[in-house]
């Protein structure tokens, strides 16, 4: 099989972290993480891996290994949560990269949709190219004609996912996409992870500085989730945990105390959390009338 050449600064090669990053975590930590699919993938790929794999060892990117996979499993949870009560639902991956999680939630019932960029869904269309039930949408998040695209039943329910994407989405952005889709997918849940300014200045660092953006505090950060969007619309009804502790132990082979109090530091001032957004039907509001609360 021939293998997908991956260039060097380009955006497809974004999805090269994350998905190393779930490669390794499988195979440091195998009792808390598994996801085949990484491993696989990264074989059909032609790219030089060698100056992620010289740093494998390292505490930190052993760490961001770690916390990439406990955000993909904790965004598992709570699809097939949903999926529970609502097993022909739609699952739509919010800019979806290389990431498998809707295959992998898959219930035989349901629906899913990813969503992504051109580039990134023409190297999707290469490397997963969509299953039963499945399809892969080259479409722009911040233009919301992609919920026409979307063959969501309130009745079947709309479960929606985004892993580390509204970092990158200014607070403006994001507010206008959850209030958006709370109007389109009454019913529906929302799960994404966020994280407070001093992590999201972090996480951003590089990238800031290659985009030249100067006002950094306008991008996405959150502390008290639900003191926080629930303002923006009275159709969201909002709650959070830490993702790195917030859904289960982080314990097993290969789990180390400074692990543990990283996670600490993670879940706690740096705000790191699961945010879930429930979103609730109009018929069930009294006196709702739509409203926008715009942030300073």
């Amino acid at each position: 099989m021939d293998k997908y050449k991956m260039e060097k600064n380009t955006v497809q090669e974004t999805l090269v972290i994350p998905l190393y990053g779930r490669r390794l975590c499988s195979r440091m930590f195998p009792t808390l993480f598994q996801d085949e699919s990484a491993a696989e993938l990264m074989e059909r790929i032609d790219y030089d891996f060698s100056e992620l794999e010289k740093q494998s060892n390292s505490l930190m990117q052993v760490f961001g290994a770690l916390e990439v996979a406990m955000r993909q499993s904790d965004l598992a949870w709570e699809v097939r949560d949903y999926l529970k009560s609502h097993p022909k639902a739609a699952i739509i991956n919010l800019g979806c990269g290389l990431d498998n999680t809707g295959r992998a939630c898959d219930n035989g019932s349901c629906k899913i949709y990813n969503i992504d960029l051109p580039d990134v869904i023409a190297l999707r269309n290469q490397l997963l190219p969509a299953g039963e039930r499945e399809q892969n949408l080259a479409l722009d998040l911040n233009d919301p004609v992609w919920m026409d695209a979307i063959d969501a039943d309130s009745a079947d329910g709309t479960v929606l996912f985004a892993a580390g994407v509204f970092y990158y989405f200014t607070t403006k952005q994001v507010q206008r996409l959850v209030t958006s889709m709370a109007e389109r997918f009454p019913g529906g849940r929302l799960v994404f992870d966020g994280a407070g300014k001093t992590a999201v200045r972090l996480m951003l660092k590089t990238w800031v500085k290659q985009a030249g953006i100067k006002d950094v505090g306008a991008y996405f950060s959150v502390k008290d989730a639900k003191e926080e969007l629930e303002r923006w619309s009275p159709l969201l009804s909002v709650s959070s945990r830490g993702y790195m502790q917030g859904y289960r132990k982080l314990e097993g082979p290969g789990v180390r105390p400074i692990h543990r109090l990283l996670a600490k530091i993670a879940d706690g001032p740096l705000h790191l959390q699961i945010v879930r957004v429930e979103f609730k039907e109009v018929s069930r509001l009294t006196g709702f009338g739509r409203y926008w609360t715009d942030l300073p």
